[in-house]
């Protein structure tokens, strides 16, 4: 869609929300929001602010361009990472996750079992008691 108006409208049926709704969450008029929808009026920064915050994709109204969403569960610099590992080349992308999956193995508690002693077997029993 083209121009902020449809995209506004486009973001506002996306919610299921009604000129009227949308108009109260953004502090305007429903004949304001026809406007803005009908592009005859640019909408302000605190109407799109409030809409964002009820979960309209400001960056698309006035850009076109979705916001990218973080995967369920990740949380902001994990989003961030993976964001940053997508724009590498393959090369460097390969080279990152053999790093990171040593990393991740050298993290690894690791326990050492060793067989218990007598002396070890008759201390934990009586301190079970």
């Amino acid at each position: 869609m083209n121009g902020i108006g449809p995209r506004l409208r486009e973001e506002r049926e996306r919610l299921g929300m009604t000129q009227r709704v949308f108009g109260d969450i953004g502090g305007v008029e429903p004949n304001a929001q026809g406007k803005y929808e009908s592009g005859e009026r640019t909408p302000r920064v605190d109407y799109l602010a409030a809409l964002a915050a009820k979960g309209v994709d400001a960056q698309y109204v006035l850009s076109g361009l979705r916001t990218p969403t973080a995967l369920e569960g990740l949380s902001a610099d994990e989003s961030g990472l993976l964001g940053a590992f997508r724009e590498l080349p393959l090369d460097d992308q390969a080279a990152l996750l053999h790093l990171l999956r040593r990393l991740a193995n050298d993290a690894k508690p690791r326990q050492i079992v060793r067989p218990l002693t007598v002396e070890r077997q008759s201390f934990l029993k009586e301190a079970m008691r």
